[in-house]
């Protein structure tokens, strides 16, 4: 292979894995904590929003439907698009979620992004919008959430974390985000909810709500 074209490669490589936030080196954040004794509380039909029951509902069959990650840059469609269900990245989980409630963040952050370039993160020293990937990431997700007033409380105090909430962290104090759900999973030893998300390996039930630094906490629906 000639000198130029590694060279190439290598760039392009650097450029796919800094296009998203929640990227990692997921070896050092997988643990696989076990969903295996979670029982539902409340059941979902139990829920009294149907909007939480929509998002909570989509969010278990992304489990059974998301099977990888790929923090590739992909064209994708304006308004509802989306990349394979098979993949995707943190913010998949919730922005598939969310459509299955009838909120596209796609549109919904585009808008708001279009409108107000200057107050969202200028991590990726972008000149406009970027319809295909702005909703991806989340810094853009947590400005979003938090200029529609959607924003809670960050505590260590894991009742205050209900079905359906989203939350974002800080994986490493280096720039590495990421972003789930809060299930209606319960796992009764620790006295707290699973997560859903996609660190890596497919969107799972996990329980990591603290494991890492929680630097937002989110509830769009009541």
């Amino acid at each position: 292979m000639k000198a130029m074209e590694r060279i190439l490669i290598t760039v392009s490589a650097a450029a796919i894995l800094t296009t998203f936030s929640c990227r990692a080196n997921f070896s050092r954040f997988a643990s696989f904590p076990s969903d295996a004794g979670a029982i539902e509380k409340p059941k979902l039909e139990e829920i009294k929003s149907e909007k939480v029951r929509k998002l909570l509902s989509s969010a278990n069959d992304q489990i059974k439907q998301t099977n990888s990650y790929d923090p590739s840059y992909v064209a994708i469609s304006y308004p509802n698009g989306d990349v394979p269900i098979e993949t995707g990245v943190c913010a998949d989980v919730v922005v598939r979620a969310f459509r299955s409630a009838g909120v596209d963040l796609q549109k919904e952050v585009h808008e708001d992004m279009s409108a107000n370039f200057s107050v969202y993160p200028n991590k990726w020293n972008l000149s406009g919008t970027d319809a295909n990937i702005d909703h991806r990431r989340v810094p853009n997700m947590q400005t979003f959430f938090t200029r529609k007033g959607k924003s809670l409380e960050i505590t260590q105090n894991a009742d205050e974390y209900l079905p359906g909430d989203v939350v974002t962290w800080d994986l490493d104090g280096n720039g590495k985000t990421h972003t789930g759900l809060v299930s209606n999973l319960w796992n009764e030893s620790e006295k707290r909810y699973l997560i859903i998300h996609n660190i890596g390996f497919g969107a799972r039930a996990e329980d990591r709500l603290f494991d890492w630094k929680v630097t937002g906490h989110f509830r769009y629906f009541e």
